[in-house]
């Protein structure tokens, strides 16, 4: 638990510092003209393949220290990304494609959706027979009847990105282009 809550520590720190630093600073407006408009930037004397390049090895330093401190947590394999690639997708277009303050609120929403579906031991089944239906084994679809939300909690995000696509495509937090 300890080590966890520093982890979440250290990601609310680099969050906040990425923001400061693309928000606050004369390099962040540097950065997000040259991703917008990026012949502007090049007018205005800013190498922007360059700039690129700096971004790009920022974001690898920064995923360097997150696996430098998650992989203590972690249990590592090969097939880790299709795992955990997944979920981050999800997250990403969950939050909004762009957005830093999506991300964070769609990574914080999904985390708790699944803890709290995973303690969940309540079925379809349970909720038919409780408002006075008659269920039995030879009832069509009683096998899906029967999975409980605790059973399908690694669904739940697919789920959720489902329903932001189609009532909200463009994320929790994202901007219309």
């Amino acid at each position: 638990p300890m080590y966890r809550g520093f982890m979440m520590l250290v990601a609310v720190l680099m969050l906040i510092a990425i923001w400061l630093l693309l928000t606050r600073t004369r390099i962040g407006l540097v950065i997000q003209a040259a991703l917008t408009h990026p012949q502007a930037a090049e007018a205005l004397g800013h190498n922007v393949p360059r700039i690129f390049m700096w971004v790009f090895g920022g974001g690898c330093a920064l995923a360097g220290l997150a696996g430098v401190i998650g992989g203590n947590a972690f249990v590592t394999e090969p097939g880790m990304a299709a795992t955990v690639g997944s979920i981050i997708f999800v997250v990403v277009v969950v939050g909004g494609m762009g957005s830093l303050a999506g991300a964070f609120v769609a990574s914080l929403l999904i985390g708790v959706l699944q803890t709290f579906a995973v303690a969940l031991d309540y079925s379809l089944l349970s909720l038919l027979t409780w408002g006075g239906a008659h269920i039995t084994p030879s009832t069509p679809g009683y096998a899906v009847l029967k999975v409980t939300i605790a059973q399908s909690a690694a669904i739940l995000p697919f789920l959720l990105l489902v329903l932001i696509l189609i009532f909200r495509p463009r994320g929790l937090m994202g901007t219309r282009e």
